[in-house]
């Protein structure tokens, strides 16, 4: 390691000082926010049974010991969600966590493989109440960082300004000129062929062995994401029903699912949920992921079963994680996320 990659080096804490001492005022004022709104704040174990069940997510694995030396292999949780969800499952109605978190393989300006999510859950709450909670935030973390607006790479976003909502196929429509039901076809069944030719003659490169999700999320990275959170928070809603992960149907049109991300400046802060309550449907879908995950990189994560007998048990709820680090780059134009963290994780050699 060269002597100027030292973070600790005075004169590289010095310039990062800023940026570290806003963060501490910015999770303040987080506690502050829920506390008033009667929310409790939990802790969570970050040692688990399983990581969770995302495709594309990648863990750190570990072992676990008792003191006869049998072991047992357990994970680096890559969220809260499981152990949050039980909670709601044991009776708390409101809940928020500053969770440390890891994801293997994630390392760029806006990926660090050690980072925080604050994730909170509503109980008896829509996913709209949620909405709401995070526009509030984000005015309650910009007053204070003393930040008038929140700026990436030259884009920039009012923290004040109510969000701009804009659904899955409103935006296919505007930033891709794509019919998103035209090109889903069957929700149970996705036309990924259909969607390919579409995208293709849209001038998106497809790969042979794309599927449809594959497809999906190039459209959404290349044409869709880079127009978002201009001037303006936008919250984007109703996705597929097969890009939920463990987000409920909507009732109203069973083709999306009551799933939103909250954008700024172009840069993805937030996923929420209406959260998934039938322990079935979730079952089938993370065995659907993980036989994915083992196609796509020849390994599968287990399914926790505890999990899933918290999700039969839970009542309706809404949840969302949001990124700290990335909204501390934001609010305080940092360009890399390893200027809000006060000690990164040691690179590659």
């Amino acid at each position: 390691m060269a002597d100027s990659d030292h973070w600790w080096r005075p004169d590289r804490h010095a310039d990062r000082r800023p940026f570290l001492l806003a963060r501490g005022r910015v999770v303040a004022a987080i506690r502050e926010f829920f506390i008033a709104r009667d929310f409790v704040e939990v802790e969570t174990p970050a040692l688990q049974v399983s990581p969770g069940n995302e495709t594309h997510l990648h863990a750190f694995r570990t072992e676990l010991r008792d003191q006869n030396g049998a072991a047992a292999t357990r994970y680096l949780h890559t969220s809260p969600e499981f152990a949050c969800k039980k909670l709601l499952a044991a009776g708390e109605p409101r809940l928020f966590a500053l969770a440390k978190v890891f994801r293997n393989g994630e390392r760029t300006a806006l990926h660090h493989p050690e980072f925080t999510l604050l994730e909170w859950y509503r109980a008896q709450a829509g996913y709209e109440a949620v909405m709401a909670d995070a526009a509030a935030l984000l005015a309650a973390t910009a007053e204070a960082a003393g930040c008038a607006m929140l700026r990436w790479r030259g884009r920039t976003a009012d923290p004040r300004a109510e969000p701009e909502r804009l659904t899955l196929a409103e935006a296919f429509a505007r930033y891709a000129g794509l019919d998103l039901f035209a090109c889903l076809g069957d929700p149970a069944a996705p036309d990924r062929d259909g969607f390919a030719a579409a995208a293709v003659d849209g001038g998106i490169r497809v790969a042979p062995d794309d599927t449809w999700s594959d497809v999906f999320t190039r459209v959404l990275v290349e044409r869709i994401e880079p127009n978002l959170g201009m001037d303006r928070p936008t919250v984007l809603c109703e996705y597929p029903v097969c890009e939920a992960a463990l987000a409920r149907p909507k009732p109203s049109d069973p083709r999306v699912a009551e799933r939103f991300e909250l954008y700024a400046c172009g840069v993805e802060l937030a996923n929420a949920f209406g959260e998934l309550t039938d322990a079935a449907e979730q079952r089938r879908r993370f065995e659907a992921d993980m036989a994915e995950k083992q196609r796509l990189y020849g390994e599968r994560y287990p399914i926790d079963e505890d999990f899933l007998a918290a999700v039969a048990a839970m009542p309706p709820a809404s949840g969302i994680a949001l990124g700290l680090d990335r909204l501390v780059m934001l609010l305080t134009g940092a360009e890399r996320i390893e200027q809000v963290l006060w000690a990164p994780v040691a690179d590659l050699p």
